[in-house]
């Protein structure tokens, strides 16, 4: 059964310093057996990162926010993608940005400074976003037991890219409601197309950057990448090739990742 200690320790092996800015996306399941369940693997998580990190989930609502539900408490709504997140979040000193179907939640240094002004753009994973920020910080993204096909950050290279068949022809009215009930308009277009579906497609030519690395979190077969090299590859490739993750350019190039 693995521990805090042995949980600190595979961070350690992974080449975790506790000063890293830290995006986690996570299966508790793969995890396995940890002494203490979920709250044991935060407190592992955020201790670790406590001092000079940052550690960062995504606390994504985009199937429970929408036209016909379109209200995003930063307090209330749930996030869809698992149990860590939907703990962390909750978690005193944690910050969650207020994005209706994008947000992240951040604990440690500079936490509040990271998760800012998400409610001022139109689309969920913007430049100047905390998307962003994870470039701008260097930041490392952790799958622990994840497919790196969930890597949401590829949805923002996308997005800076000006990558073709992404959003909806039309915003959505969505309303944020902040730590003070305070209610913002934030009217959204939404991502469209099955576009992460070829994000995994991705790893190969994030090994050969140096920036992918292999190894275990608990019983979880991890993989630990380095988010400005893995954007710099994305955007060299979309330079080239802007529709490289819609459906409807792969069905017509069906030998394009074989041959890449």
């Amino acid at each position: 059964m693995h521990t805090y200690e042995s949980l600190q320790s595979d961070l350690l092996s992974l080449g975790l310093t506790g000063d890293d800015t830290l995006l986690v996306h996570s299966s508790m399941k793969a995890i396995g057996a940890v002494k203490g369940r979920a709250d044991t693997v935060l407190d592992a998580l955020m201790d670790y990162f406590a001092e000079a990190g940052l550690l960062v989930f995504p606390t994504l609502t985009w199937s429970n926010v929408n036209a016909e539900q379109p209200v995003f408490s930063v307090l209330q709504t749930p996030s869809v993608v698992g149990i860590l997140p939907e703990l962390f979040r909750l978690r005193p000193g944690v910050r969650r940005s207020l994005h209706p179907t994008h947000s992240l939640a951040a604990f440690g240094k500079e936490a509040e400074q990271f998760v800012q002004g998400h409610e001022n753009f139109s689309t969920p994973c913007a430049r100047q976003s905390p998307w962003g920020r994870l470039y701008d910080r260097e930041a490392k993204i952790l799958f622990m037991g994840a497919s790196i096909g969930s890597n949401t950050l590829l949805h923002g290279v996308e997005e800076w890219a000006g990558a073709g068949e992404l959003f909806s022809e039309t915003q959505q009215q969505l309303i944020v409601m902040d730590e003070n009930n305070r209610h913002i308009h934030v009217p959204s277009f939404r991502h469209i197309g099955g576009h992460s579906q070829f994000y995994s497609r991705m790893g190969p030519r994030f090994k050969a950057a140096g920036a992918l690395r292999r190894g275990r979190f608990g019983d979880a077969e991890s993989i630990l990448l380095e988010a400005r090299k893995i954007v710099d590859v994305t955007s060299q490739l979309l330079q080239s090739y802007p529709d490289a993750f819609t459906p409807s350019w792969n069905e017509k190039h069906p030998d394009f990742w074989s041959k890449a």
